[in-house]
């Protein structure tokens, strides 16, 4: 899996990195059981600080995508990632609504939007940008 942070990027780098870490589950590259690199061994292949991919790592916890195990590292959950429940959902939905809200304040209509979205879902499961 191929790892691409952008440092002038607005989002910060602990989140790119769990946020591409997620995107390796969704395509399937990432699959329940899977091992991840050590803190060290990771940051040090990315070129980054420990404590950063160690806060990627204890997002990607905390959301239970992945388990931290003590002196056996980190996996991703083992047992498979279950469906979002309702508070999930909502949570996703508060996330989504102010970018929904920006794009009817551009002008776009609810059909363009919902093919951007089919779009972005196509190019997540296909690996591309």
């Amino acid at each position: 899996m191929f790892i691409e942070i952008q440092t002038n990027s607005s989002v910060p780098i602990y989140l790119q990195l769990a946020q591409q870490l997620i995107e390796g589950i969704a395509r399937g590259e990432l699959k329940p059981g899977d091992s991840l690199p050590s803190v060290r061994a990771f940051a040090a292949d990315l070129g980054m600080n420990m404590h950063t991919v160690n806060k990627a790592y204890h997002y990607l916890e905390e959301k239970e995508f992945i388990q931290i195990v003590a002196k056996s590292g980190v996996i991703i959950q083992p047992n498979g990632i279950p469906k979002a429940t309702a508070e999930e959902q909502q949570r996703l939905a508060e996330q989504i609504r102010p970018l929904v809200a920006e794009g009817l304040v551009l002008k776009l209509s609810e059909e363009e939007m919902v093919d951007m979205v089919r779009e972005l879902v196509q190019h997540i499961k296909e690996g591309s940008s």
